[in-house]
């Protein structure tokens, strides 16, 4: 072999070991994670349409204390803005904070003309509700602590599948339901694992991606955290795709509110006031159809009497 041959395989030989190290390294790996970062946040479905206003509320058990995780309902929160699918509305701390304000124009103590006052509020047209199914941190290595887990279900369910984190997995669940009419209309499970994450060691798979400053900063640097928010980006996906369907105006599209009697009345049988169905009492509920002439509303009773009455005669049902 020829010393110039030699060489020239020691150089590969060398620049080959150099690339390896370099592979290696954490900066390396984390480049790698930004670009599972990046697709995973490319799949966050946007919708060419608004689908009404939506609040995301939390689950009652708390699972996420077990995990020294924030409140989900950030992490949602995100997904629904970057999806432009719904009109977000706060129902958590910018609430509180929005009735603090009503409470001091309430008190006369804001300046004139401030506009605050009752009436302005949006209505939620849906809630969504974060879950979780299980989050058990053994899969398969701790078929005690899994068994346990889906028996006893709730948070304490999700603390006793969470024993000897080695081979992290989560299953969520998200459920939307429509406010007036209480169906849930949709109802997805996601699902991830360690291995989804893309590489071996968790290291900042979402850093620089708003979630720090979204309140859910621990999905971003945990590992169970990071896991969890794949399985509820493939949840959201899948939610998105089943809404497709939803009203335009989920107002107008539910049956309209009840309303009660507010002093003696007649139900009539056309909106000329002639003809009588039956005598109204004071307090008796009324079902309205949608259906007006001028001051006269038609009704059904909780027998299913259908007629008119006036809408003088009614108010709100409370």
């Amino acid at each position: 072999m020829t010393s110039s041959f030699r060489s020239s395989t020691l150089t590969l030989i060398g620049t080959g070991l150099a690339i390896a190290a370099v592979l290696a390294t954490p900066a390396a790996r984390a480049a790698s994670a930004q670009e599972v970062k990046a697709q995973k946040t490319a799949e966050i479905p946007v919708c060419s349409k608004n689908l009404g206003a939506i609040a995301v509320i939390e689950p009652e058990n708390h699972w996420w204390s077990s995990y020294q995780l924030e409140s989900p309902a950030a992490l949602i929160k995100l997904f629904v803005n970057r999806s432009r699918c719904f009109t977000l509305l706060d129902r958590g701390k910018g609430l509180a904070a929005a009735q603090g304000e009503r409470d001091l124009a309430a008190s006369g103590e804001l300046r004139g003309r401030s506009n605050i006052g009752k009436g302005q509020m949006r209505a939620a047209d849906y809630v969504l509700v974060p879950d979780l199914i299980n989050a058990n941190s053994n899969a398969g290595g701790n078929a005690i602590g899994g068994l346990l887990g889906g028996l006893v279900g709730g948070n304490a369910g999700a603390v006793l599948g969470g024993i000897n984190m080695k081979k992290k997995s989560a299953d969520v669940l998200l459920t939307v339901t429509d406010v007036r009419s209480s169906e849930q209309l949709a109802m997805a499970e996601g699902h991830a694992s360690k291995t989804d994450l893309g590489w071996g060691g968790a290291g900042s798979l979402w850093t620089g991606s708003h979630f720090g400053s979204a309140g859910a900063s621990g999905y971003s640097n945990t590992e169970v955290g990071q896991v969890i928010t794949l399985a509820y980006l493939q949840a959201y996906s899948d939610l998105v795709a089943e809404l497709g369907g939803l009203p335009a105006n989920a107002s107008a599209a539910n049956v309209q509110q009840a309303v009660s009697m507010t002093r003696p009345g007649r139900l009539f049988t056309n909106a000329q006031g002639k003809g009588v169905v039956r005598d109204l009492d004071p307090g008796m509920l009324l079902y309205p159809t949608g259906q007006k002439q001028g001051v006269m509303w038609e009704v059904e009773d909780e027998l299913g009497n259908k007629g008119w009455v006036s809408s003088s005669l009614v108010e709100l049902a409370r």
